[in-house]
């Protein structure tokens, strides 16, 4: 039985090559696949590899932005370690490793045995999926979409957000370190404005925002989740991400999330509102 993991520069092909394997489990699947079409349709460099068992593809890795750490699906042991082999031979330097957390770790424990360098964890997440909503308890305001009039007000909270968790508020990843891609803050909040993927919590004006991907083979992921800290602890947060998630399910989606461990206030807020626990996620960092 062979294990192999070839690379390509071409996120159409990965996706065509490897779209019965994405849509298999879009929960544990989502960043990747959110990313690999974000990628289709606003190109930016990025290197991805397709692992494969004896012709069956089963699990992909991608590196985009070529700063940012590997992001990788849920795979086997043997093919995270043949995913590494291909990286590590094509002399490809890697920061880190961020995905599921069995996987991560093989990942993390293989490349220090072949890059002869050191890994450690730098941040635990847990992947949430909600299939009925608990009413938030009531607050006053509203959920609307945001739009144009909200841009700046939009740009800060996306840097805030960043400066606090040390995660892209671009949706493109699920906490891979500051968010410094070729796209800059202003243009990612302007594109995901035009596609209707951000949505704020209005009270006398916005006092809250979470951003909604475009669903992938029926599942879309709420974040970023943000609210000032002048805002926080009036249920504003809470009510926001359950009218999202409220509207996602109406429209047949699934509906997830990722919350970071180090948070007890967040992963309870989620919980409340109907949100239970499906895996958790690691994210390693590779010293030179």
């Amino acid at each position: 039985m062979a294990w192999s993991a070839r690379r390509t520069e071409d996120p159409e092909r990965v996706l065509a090559e490897a779209a019965s394997f994405l849509a298999s489990d879009p929960i544990r699947h989502s960043v990747v696949s959110t990313t690999l079409h974000r990628r289709i349709g606003h190109p930016e460099p990025g290197r991805y590899w397709i692992a494969d068992h004896d012709g069956t593809v089963v699990g992909v890795a991608l590196q985009s932005p070529l700063h940012f750490m590997a992001t990788v699906t849920p795979m086997p042991a043997e093919a995270a370690a043949s995913v590494v082999d291909a990286i590590v031979e094509e002399g490809v330097r890697l920061p880190g490793v961020n995905g599921e957390a069995a996987t991560a770790a093989r990942f993390a424990g293989h490349w220090t045995e072949r890059a002869k360098t050191a890994a450690r964890p730098d941040q635990g997440q847990r992947i949430y999926e909600v299939e009925t909503v608990t009413p938030a308890r009531p607050t006053s305001g509203r959920l609307r979409q945001a739009g144009s009039n909200d841009e700046d007000r939009m740009v800060g909270w996306f840097e805030e957000f960043e400066s606090e968790t040390a995660a892209p508020s671009a949706g493109d990843t699920a906490a891979t370190g500051p968010r410094t891609s070729l796209s800059s803050t202003a243009e990612v909040v302007a594109r995901r404005l035009g596609q209707g993927q951000l949505w704020v919590w209005d009270d006398g004006g916005p006092v809250a925002m979470a951003g909604l991907s475009e669903p992938v083979s029926g599942a879309a992921r709420v974040g970023p989740v943000y609210t000032p800290p002048d805002r926080r602890n009036a249920g504003y947060g809470s009510a926001l991400v359950a009218a999202v998630s409220s509207g996602a399910l109406a429209n047949g989606q699934r509906c997830m999330l990722y919350t970071d461990l180090s948070n007890p206030t967040s992963n309870s807020i989620y919980r409340a509102i109907g949100y239970r626990a499906l895996a958790e996620a690691l994210r390693y960092r590779f010293d030179d």
